[in-house]
């Protein structure tokens, strides 16, 4: 990936109109969005340095996580500090928190999943089935599973990263993927959302992919 093609991801990302109830929060047009996409910049340029061969593909960014810092399953305190092993984080780093993640708190499925990753010592590039944050109606501060219109319109951007990255396995992380991966041909592994008490279950499912134990 160039400096170029990543910039070009990035924008494509920013310019969808998504609908109703879901929000494009790269958007060009509202300033403040300025700061995720630089983050999303950051973070994606990071990994390519890494050259993962596994993407793991999410559900959909939720309001106190990536739809506030801009880099899939973080949340501020992930960005502000090294949170994990992998040194990817942390002061230094050029990531910045946009002025409206002030009092939010940190989403806690984001953490539970690099605590995991730092544990079996695996760092995979990590994406959403739905990269743009749905919610409830009127309640912009909330989360709603994706529509599989929705889920559909994300899927030309994980197909990127698997043209982009050296990718060589795609993972499901709970069902609203693994449906977006199915409707694309592509026959993946599914693995337990680490959300909602799926933790050991999350690890468990990543020990099994990775051939190891304990």
């Amino acid at each position: 990936m160039t400096a170029s093609s990543l910039d070009a991801f990035i924008d494509r990302l920013a310019s969808v109109e998504t609908g109703p109830w879901c929000n494009n929060f790269f958007d060009h047009a509202i300033p403040g969005n300025a700061q995720r996409r630089q983050n999303l910049r950051i973070y994606l340029q990071e990994m390519l340095n890494r050259s993962p061969q596994v993407l793991l593909l999410g559900e959909a960014p939720g309001f106190r996580g990536m739809r506030i810092t801009g880099v899939p399953f973080t949340n501020r305190t992930i960005l502000e500090g090294p949170a994990n092993g992998f040194g990817l984080f942390g002061p230094g780093k050029g990531y910045v928190l946009p002025a409206d993640a002030a009092g939010v708190a940190a989403e806690p499925t984001a953490t539970v999943l690099w605590e995991v990753l730092a544990e079996l010592d695996f760092l995979p590039l990590l994406w959403s089935a739905c990269p743009w944050h749905t919610h409830m109606p009127g309640r912009p501060l909330s989360n709603r599973t994706p529509t599989s219109a929705e889920a559909a319109l994300g899927t030309p951007f994980w197909q990127a990263l698997t043209e982009l990255f050296p990718i060589e396995a795609v993972v499901a992380v709970g069902n609203v993927a693994h449906r977006s991966l199915q409707r694309s041909g592509l026959d993946a592994p599914k693995i337990r959302h680490p959300a909602h008490g799926g933790r050991s279950g999350f690890k468990r499912g990543l020990q099994e992919l990775l051939g190891t134990s304990g």
